[in-house]
């Protein structure tokens, strides 16, 4: 009978970032069963206990969407003219919202409620985050059928262009992941940061064409061209409704700069396991 792996976990030595890139890929192949095993196990948890089940997934996004197309009709706040109907605007804004703020707040809510594993079992930890992303292609999949549905709904039609929704869609998976690995080790260790971060997205919600449109001049429009975020929400909005996509070149830049910051980022949540769980005990 063979022995049993030991693994003691220690500040890393290693600075070899290919190296370490390597064996994070590798580790994320090994475990994919693991990763899939465990995405069922919460995607079943959250929805089991629960009367309206899968509904939920969309309440939030919808309810705000809700309020904004409720506020334009009572004249309460006068919106720009959006070119299309206020409806699909407003509500494919909300859920294209949520998919990329779930994006950013998956691997860290995945790594805590493992936390008490994480010190106990030797697995790779990279089959959370792994785990995490397979609920958010779940997640993102009803979400995309949705706005679908809106488009036709109200009459918008179809367009070639829908059918590449799926890629501005992974687009916004990559950028929310590759941020959400940078803030995950940290928010480990400090509760507060977790906090700030949902205070701080729900700040850029406001300066991101989500639910109103860029404004012809101000500050709020120099705020809204230099958000990250613009070029995610407008090319995937403009790619649902048939548009021509106004920030192409910002979003493949974008696109382009999020791979090698993922690769960097999955280094950093690798480095830092042996951080955290030093501090767990």
């Amino acid at each position: 009978m063979s022995e049993l792996e030991t693994k003691i976990y220690q500040r890393a030595n290693n600075h070899n970032i290919p190296a370490l890139i390597r064996e994070s890929l590798t580790d994320i192949w090994n475990s994919r069963f693991l990763s899939r095993q465990l995405a069922e196990r919460d995607i079943k948890a959250q929805y089991r206990q629960s009367y309206l089940g899968i509904v939920w997934a969309f309440v939030s996004p919808l309810m705000t969407g809700a309020v904004w197309i409720f506020l334009n009709l009572s004249g309460t706040i006068q919106v720009s003219d959006t070119g299309i109907p206020y409806p699909v605007y407003a509500f494919s804004g909300t859920l294209i919202w949520s998919i990329l703020t779930e994006s950013i707040n998956t691997p860290g809510n995945s790594t805590r409620g493992a936390r008490g594993l994480i010190s106990k079992i030797n697995f790779p930890k990279e089959a959370l985050v792994v785990s995490g992303i397979y609920k958010m292609f779940f997640n993102s999949f009803l979400k995309i059928l949705m706005l679908v549905l809106f488009v036709f709904l109200f009459g918008v039609g179809f367009h070639w262009s829908i059918l590449l929704l799926p890629v501005a869609i992974l687009a916004a998976l990559i950028m929310g992941t590759t941020i959400g690995l940078f803030i995950t080790p940290i928010s480990m260790l400090y509760s507060d940061v977790s906090r700030i971060i949902g205070m701080g997205l729900g700040f850029l919600m406001y300066i991101t064409p989500v639910v109103y449109s860029i404004p012809g001049s101000g500050l709020m429009r120099v705020l809204m061209l230099y958000n990250p975020f613009t070029p995610l929400i407008v090319t995937t909005r403009d790619l649902l409704v048939g548009a021509t996509p106004q920030f192409l070149t910002y979003f493949l830049i974008a696109f382009l700069v999020c791979i090698p910051l993922l690769f960097i980022g999955l280094v950093f949540y690798r480095i830092s396991i042996p951080i955290i769980v030093e501090r767990s005990n």
